[in-house]
């Protein structure tokens, strides 16, 4: 039945996560994340309990539980490198899964009114592990591993069509492809970081634009600051009388009906955030790139080439899965096949231009 099989891979991720946030807490030397590790952990344990003994009331087997060790391993080697932040940001996802698959076991499956109770319950928990996790990220600015994330896959992606493209024009000048693409590899990640800077220091300036043109309304009338707090709140689908009530009673708060409307201040750094960018997709050029520089010909470097940006991509892939829940097998074939795929196609591109132009021979 697939509600046995669903409470099954439940229980065992519920066993899982609790060993996980036991170890995470046996590492960790700030104590108020310690604590919250350790908290996290019995909540886990009794997570696992209900599944327990959901399962057990349908005379189902229970599963032995494997741990994750290599979870365990690469969570607390992602916290030494990255810190903490890094490590609420990947968890986070995980509790965003389990909160929309618990949901869905809620509303489709038979189940009595206190096992109806105890779901529901459980479901609250991981909501209060997600705003946990997000109180987290903003404590440490996790913000930028999405930065570090995005910016080394695409300088492993961009820069593997962009050599492999070369690769089949200047087939005797292994070194012409190297030094090529590390002139574009450069120029990408300085694009990229002040892309990265541009945007964030763009948001900042709008949002506070924002907040002055609303401290600005609160002086010369309130009235009409409740007002756009009431067109924001049924914009999102809050029934209007809701809404109206809501905004009648925050009149006089102004700061709730700031963070309502314009949303925490501070937020990311544009400085960091670019330097984040910058340096992942520098990290990402170097796998595709160095083999050129070793071999004789292009075609002997190309494989290599894609193979170290294959195994880079896979790493990236598995370390995401791993930390956020999603398939591993799932993850790893899109990112490798999507950054082959376009390596592909720059290499048949490449001997298009070459059989059009013979650049090789100029």
């Amino acid at each position: 039945m697939e509600e046995i099989e669903l409470a099954r891979k439940f229980y065992a991720d519920e066993y899982q996560d609790s060993v996980l946030y036991s170890s995470l807490a046996k590492s960790e030397k700030d104590e108020r994340l310690r604590n919250e590790f350790l908290r996290l952990s019995n909540i886990e344990a009794k997570h696992a309990k209900f599944w327990h003994d959901f399962l057990k009331r349908r005379n189902a087997e229970i599963p032995r539980v494997r741990v994750g060790h290599l979870r365990i391993a690469s969570v607390r080697l992602l916290r030494k490198l990255l810190g903490p932040g890094a490590v609420a940001s990947l968890l986070e996802m995980g509790e965003n899964s389990a909160i929309e698959k618990y949901y869905r076991f809620l509303t489709s499956f038979d189940l009595s009114e206190e096992e109806r109770i105890k779901l529901s319950r459980v479901i609250l928990d991981e909501l209060e592990h997600e705003h946990f996790f997000a109180e987290t990220k903003r404590r440490f600015h996790a913000e930028n591993v999405r930065d570090l994330v995005l910016g080394m896959n695409d300088g492993l992606v961009e820069l593997l069509g962009a050599v492999t493209g070369l690769s089949a024009v200047y087939v005797n000048s292994p070194r012409v492809v190297g030094i090529s693409g590390l002139i574009v590899g450069v120029a990408g990640a300085l694009s990229m970081a002040i892309g990265a800077f541009i945007s964030v220091r763009s948001q900042r300036q709008v949002n506070e634009s924002v907040r002055r043109r609303m401290e600005v309304l609160f002086k010369v009338s309130p009235e009409r600051a409740r007002d756009e707090l009431f067109e924001k709140l049924t914009e999102v689908g809050i029934p209007e009388e809701v809404a109206r009530e809501v905004a009648e009673r925050l009149s006089s708060n102004h700061d709730a009906i700031m963070k309502l409307l314009v949303g925490e201040s501070g937020g990311e750094n544009e400085v960091r955030s670019a330097v984040y960018t910058g340096v992942a997709y520098l990290l990402g050029v170097l796998f595709p790139v160095l083999p050129y520089f070793i071999a004789p010909s292009s075609l002997v470097a190309l494989p290599i080439s894609i193979g170290l940006a294959g195994a880079a991509l896979a790493v990236v892939a598995t370390l995401i899965a791993l930390l956020s829940g999603i398939s591993l097998k799932t993850k790893i074939a899109e990112m490798v096949s999507t950054g082959l795929g376009a390596a592909f196609l720059s290499y048949l591109f490449g001997r298009l231009m070459e059989n059009l132009f013979h650049v090789s021979t100029l």
